[in-house]
């Protein structure tokens, strides 16, 4: 349970760390500030992702778990209608490429047995 605080904790100071760096990179110390945040963390003895965890992230979540069930329930549904629908593209479109290429192939197929006259092709052995 602690490390699973600690990587939800750490995943949101992920997320906002990509706005923060932009904006506030320049602040003098920042990145040492970063490290101790990260430390204090993970340090066992403080406790700081718990902390945070239990003060903030459970609290909002808990609030807002029948929205993230309809997210999730909705996220399902579309996912399942993508791979239908990029499935059936995919399928069309190598159909689409085979019926093309056996139709080219025939056709050069077509034209070289088309140069050769009757005796060149009784002089092709039969395969059998």
């Amino acid at each position: 349970v602690r490390w699973m605080m600690y990587w939800i904790v750490f995943a949101l100071f992920m997320a906002t760390e990509t706005f923060t760096d932009l904006l506030i990179s320049w602040f003098p110390f920042y990145y040492e500030m970063k490290m101790a945040f990260v430390l204090w963390l993970l340090s066992p003895y403080t406790r700081g992702a718990s902390l945070l965890y239990r003060k903030f992230v459970h609290p909002t979540l808990s609030r807002k778990e029948k929205e993230i069930d309809t997210y999730v329930v909705q996220a399902r549904e579309r996912s399942y209608e993508m791979m239908v629908h990029f499935g059936k593209r995919g399928l069309n479109l190598a159909a689409t490429a085979a019926v093309q290429a056996a139709a080219k192939s025939q056709g050069a197929l077509a034209g070289r047995l088309r140069s050769f006259s009757m005796q060149d092709l009784r002089s092709i052995p039969d395969e059998t």
